[in-house]
């Protein structure tokens, strides 16, 4: 099937999406118990920072996955609208997928900001990469 190299990884990334929403819910009903927080009182963004410190990080990569993917997901969707696949767009979009892995991975446990950056630099360099190719191909044909 022409369409399954591009649109596995393209799940592969949603299952991640719903996976760190998944833990993000765990972590955060966790803290409220354990800090005995009124849930009344999450009823700003502002006032839920200030308490749910714990799961910070699982909330901001949350949102950080609603960020940069949403051109990953336009790029593959777009190829296969217009039926472009190469091998070296198939790495690439497997190494972005791999890259927000490994970017989630960190920012969700042991959180090194260095370790973090390294990984969500390189998946944006390779979102680059995916998009130059998409641009030369529709510019050449």
């Amino acid at each position: 099937m022409f369409y399954k190299p591009l649109l596995i990884p393209l799940l592969a990334l949603v299952f991640l999406t719903f996976l760190v929403w998944v833990y993000m819910y765990v972590t955060r009903v966790r803290e409220i118990k354990r800090k005995s927080i009124d849930p009344q009182s999450l009823d700003t963004r502002v006032h839920s920072q200030a308490l749910l410190t714990d799961s910070a990080a699982q909330a901001d990569n949350l949102k950080n996955l609603f960020e940069l993917p949403v051109l990953f997901y336009v790029a593959v969707l777009l190829t296969l609208v217009l039926m472009i696949q190469d091998q070296l767009l198939v790495q690439l979009v497997w190494g972005y997928v791999a890259l927000r892995y490994v970017h989630s991975l960190v920012h969700c446990t042991y959180n090194r900001v260095m370790h973090r950056f390294i990984a969500y630099a390189a998946s944006c360099l390779v979102l680059m990469l995916i998009w130059a190719r998409l641009a030369a191909y529709v510019l050449m044909h």
